[in-house]
């Protein structure tokens, strides 16, 4: 039976309101940051929206997500924090994107990349009618992954040895458009072979996603190959990107940099990188972790909904 417009916005309302009391009992601060901003995201997988105005003298930039805006209040002392907000990218459209969605994120000051995880974990589970796993949560990193379903090390792996894998397991695409660029022959593989297998009886988180894969995450102490970034799957599909938090401003600059020049070598809209966020990491960012979580894949879910 097919919910009425009423009852699709009555559970969206509940819905909502279940994740506020889930903070609310963790004393954790909702907080309501601009979308429109001076700077944009510098990511080159992530496109932004640029806005023009005949009264700005500049392009302005519709956020992507309120993560620097959010850092910039944990700079100056806010303490654990969430929002409930809308997001735009540019991009493809489908069952589960949309240019314009709705995300929670949120940080928490003290917490170990793990302990973001159980509380993931926590809420996803405090959320859903019926629990939306048969299984405890199962938790591996990106390289166990590769190597279970791949029988290749991501961290080594050279850009033809990624190719053969795609190949020898049928994903049609010309090499020439994709490049030799190893980030996107990894998540090529990811999306097609590893992605679809993931979170079928439960929640399944992935960490230790390559330092290259994560530019606003903290590298693993133990091994700077690997950055302190995780993602949760259900059903097949990314729900969460969470990452144990970047505090070096100068590391964070140089990032934002480098991420400029691959915009310019490869042809790609100009974007300023956020000043004013590496002058908040200057002031000094707490240590923490912090989660984006996609709310129309997490409400598709708790509704059975065919897309977002």
């Amino acid at each position: 039976m097919v919910a009425s417009v009423k009852q699709m916005l009555k559970a969206k309302a509940g819905f909502c309101r279940d994740i506020r009391e889930f903070f609310s009992k963790r004393d954790v601060i909702e907080v309501d940051t601009p979308v429109l901003s001076r700077y944009g995201t510098v990511d080159p997988s992530i496109a932004s929206f640029e806005v023009n105005s005949a009264f700005s003298k500049s392009p302005l930039y519709l956020q992507t997500s309120p993560e620097f805006a959010m850092k910039k209040l944990l700079c100056n002392g806010s303490g654990s924090i969430y929002q409930i907000c809308h997001s735009f990218r540019d991009g493809e459209e489908g069952r589960l994107h949309r240019h314009e969605f709705s995300m929670l994120e949120w940080y928490r000051v003290g917490f170990t990349m793990f302990d973001l995880i159980d509380e993931v974990e926590e809420l996803v589970l405090s959320i859903f009618p019926v629990k939306v796993t048969s299984t405890k949560k199962q938790v591996f990193s990106y390289s166990e992954l590769f190597l279970k379903y791949l029988d290749i090390d991501p961290l080594v792996a050279t850009v033809i040895q990624l190719q053969q894998v795609a190949y020898c397991n049928k994903i049609n695409i010309n090499k020439d458009v994709m490049g030799d660029d190893r980030d996107s022959w990894l998540n090529l593989l990811m999306s097609h072979l590893i992605e679809p297998q993931l979170g079928k009886c439960g929640l399944t988180f992935v960490y230790g996603y390559p330092a290259s894969q994560a530019a606003l995450a903290q590298l693993n102490q133990d091994d700077n190959r690997i950055a302190d970034r995780f993602e949760l799957y259900i059903n097949g599909v990314e729900i969460a990107n969470g990452f144990q938090e970047l505090q070096d401003a100068q590391e964070q600059l140089r990032r934002f940099q480098a991420e400029q020049q691959y915009r310019a070598d490869n042809g790609m809209m100009q974007i300023p990188y956020d000043k004013e966020l590496i002058a908040a990491l200057e002031k000094g960012l707490p240590f923490c972790s912090g989660v984006a979580v996609g709310l129309d894949r997490l409400f598709m879910l708790r509704t059975g909904a065919e897309s977002i």
